[in-house]
């Protein structure tokens, strides 16, 4: 298990983010879809071995230095690399950190409440996946990860990493760019330039800065390239090393309009530290201190000791640059108390007035790295994450019921979606679990995580009506269709419960059908299932779909195995699907326990993917017991649309076993 720390909690000191060196993980093979391996005792190739005794073959997402590099040694399992040296042709982990899947556009549904808004205050999140050198690049062998799913309230995801006994610059890997970009969500990498209470050294800041003779700057230039072969967005500029003097804050406000020019549609974030004289001080607002700044940048993230009458002259002072109010992001660190942190909610997004600013969590993976060793199972996190994102009623249509100060996102910020064209479908995966099943079955009892592979999952967790008992609805690991996951709904239905799944733009055609897969668990009382859909947007925020029931069929008491119903949808050509989502209906008021393995909504004529390309081992490195290797494998990309490729391992006897996944082709 990977350790989890910080160099500082205070809210009004840097965000800091030294952490300890590498832990060795298990490699999980990741790779394409429906190619098998035989992997016969002795039968690994030769010439790869010796390219990969030499050093583990698990890649890591990328890190750099700006130019120069520290003097001494580097520590167990880090490498000190140079950004203004490096080049895509000379990057041995380039396909294994590529991101493969668009930034997909999205839209607001009409909101689940009354309190929450469009198209004012957004969320950005800073969120540390692992210390900067130890984040692989294709997933690893362990459930105990930070699988953020709660993407529909986010509108900017950080990267966040870099030290100075690592690097200072952290790339994203491929998994959490590719799940974030399915849900329209933008990912940053870090540039850091820490306090010299944390190593840091004012010569990286000048190496950032610095122009060639044709007065460009080449480490700019190296992240935009970086960003764009390896498919990301942007970046969060953070400088907080001090001793700097009024030249090196106008080279530095000249690099980041360069960066954001030149980048052309790549974001570039400012936060709060460094000043027009050169000076590190935290402002806590935008100010004609650091106005500069915002201006040559895409946003700022203000330091967290704002103030009421700081974030609105902010707001103001951005409207005076003729900005948005809105890309000032309020910052706010639930690192160590996550929702028991104390906030002025009001200062930034009142209830009774319009938002006057964004905001930004710096470090919301506190749901999970503040889970204690007992109760760290998959399951555990997501009903942490979920509390911290809809609000303790775990309910984000009517999120401020339950306890305490904290204002979820649910409660102020408009939810998102993606699902805007035919196919699509889900399993529920949340990119982690204890095993991967196949049809039901599992064919790998290995633990993993692989945010690549997780799927579009419902965006309001979880709107559940019923006249009766309120049953509950959550991810559960311990059976899948497919992937590690299922959605399970238990609880007493005393009446008929609508879960409400997907806001969604969905055009349906004449042939268009919803694919169902489901089961009850032992034990459960029978179910009968409808398909929700609502063909038009609720009459205001808070109100209840207008749904029309498709049934589904009915699954009988005692548990049953896994099964798949198709309904067609006979709904008028160009009729649009605005919500989509599930209504159960039990018998006397039994306990019932109904798992929804897979969900989907496609036309009848549906096509299979194309084969990939051949496969190719490029690095073998074979483990001490003789028995197992590590595998490097790269493939061609398979013609048309390809969600993700998977690598079995094929087994004496006809069986296969589950190795890994990715979107990409190694």
């Amino acid at each position: 298990m990977t350790e989890h720390s910080s160099s500082a909690d205070s809210a009004s000191g840097p965000l800091t983010s030294d952490r300890p060196g590498p832990t060795r993980r298990r490699v999980l093979i990741a790779g394409a879809g429906t190619v098998g391996l035989l992997l016969a005792p002795g039968g690994l190739p030769g010439a790869a071995a010796a390219a990969g005794a030499a050093r583990n073959l698990q890649p890591y997402a990328s890190y750099w230095f700006p130019d120069s590099l520290p003097s001494g040694t580097p520590g167990d399992g880090i490498t000190w690399r140079s950004l203004k040296a490096w080049t895509p042709e000379t990057d041995p982990d380039l396909a294994f950190n590529t991101s493969s899947v668009p930034l997909a556009g999205r839209f607001a549904p009409t909101p689940a409440n009354t309190t929450a808004r469009t198209g004012q205050a957004r969320v950005s999140g800073l969120a540390a996946f692992d210390h900067t050198a130890g984040n692989p690049s294709q997933g690893s062998a362990t459930a105990d990860y930070y699988a953020l799913t709660h993407w529909a309230y986010l509108d900017e995801l950080v990267f966040w990493g870099g030290s100075s006994g690592e690097g200072l610059i952290l790339a994203p890997n491929a998994p959490v760019v590719d799940a974030a970009h399915r849900n329209g969500v933008p990912v940053l990498g870090t540039v850091f330039l820490p306090p010299a209470a944390y190593g840091g050294d004012l010569r990286w800041t000048r190496d950032l800065v610095q122009r060639d003779a044709d007065g460009r700057f080449p480490i700019a230039d190296q992240l935009i390239r970086v960003a764009r072969v390896y498919g990301f967005d942007g970046w969060f500029l953070n400088a907080e090393t001090g001793g700097g003097d009024a030249p090196l804050a106008a080279a530095m406000r000249d690099f980041v309009e360069y960066l954001r020019d030149h980048g052309h549609g790549l974001r570039v974030t400012w936060y709060d530290a460094m000043t027009d004289t050169g000076a590190v001080d935290w402002q806590n607002e935008l100010n004609p201190r650091n106005q500069e700044f915002f201006s040559a940048a895409d946003s700022m993230f203000v330091n967290f000791d704002w103030s009421r009458a700081g974030l609105a002259a902010s707001g103001s002072l951005a409207g005076q640059l003729d900005r948005s109010r809105y890309e000032v992001w309020a910052g706010i660190d639930v690192e160590s108390r996550g929702w028991d942190t104390p906030a002025d909610w009001d200062a930034i997004v009142p209830a009774g007035r319009p938002h006057v600013t964004s905001y930004g969590f710096y470090r919301p993976e506190w749901t999970w790295t503040s889970l204690p060793a007992d109760r760290r199972a998959p399951g555990d996190f997501h009903l942490r994450d979920d509390r911290f994102w809809t609000g303790p009623s775990l309910d984000p249509s009517a999120p401020q019921s339950g306890t305490g100060d904290w204002r979820a996102p649910a409660e102020s910020v408009a939810d998102r979606s993606t699902l805007t064209a035919l196919p699509f479908a889900t399993t529920f995966n949340t990119g982690h679990g204890l095993r991967w099943y196949e049809r039901g079955a599992p064919v790998s009892d290995t633990a993993w995580n692989h945010l690549g592979l997780q799927d579009r999952l419902p965006g309001r967790r979880w709107v559940v009506r019923s006249t009766g008992t309120r049953p509950r609805a959550g991810f559960d690991f311990a059976d899948a269709w497919r992937g590690g996951s299922s959605l399970l709904v238990d609880g007493v239905l005393d009446a008929p419960a609508t879960v409400e799944l997907f806001g969604a733009r969905l055009p349906l055609t004449g042939g268009a059908v919803a694919e169902l897969t489901h089961r009850t668990d032992p034990g459960s009382g029978p179910v009968r299932v409808d398909v929700a859909v609502a063909l038009d947007e609720p009459g205001a925020p808070g109100k209840p779909p207008r749904f029309t029931y498709l049934p589904a069929g009915a699954l009988p008491a005692g548990g049953c195995g896994w099964t798949t119903a198709t309904v067609r949808l006979r709904q008028p050509r160009g009729s649009v699907i605005h919500v989509l989502g599930v209504r159960l209906t039990g018998s006397g008021g039994t306990a019932v326990r109904w798992r929804l393995g897979g969900l989907a909504v496609r036309d009848a004529a549906a096509k299979a993917p194309g084969r990939p390309g051949a496969l190719t081992v490029t690095g073998a490195l074979p483990a001490a017991d003789g028995a197992t290797a590590a595998l490097r494998i790269r493939w061609g990309r398979s013609p048309g649309p390809v969600r993700h490729y998977e690598v079995h391992q094929v087994l004496p006897g006809g069986g296969r076993r589950f190795l890994g996944g990715t979107c990409g082709t190694a």
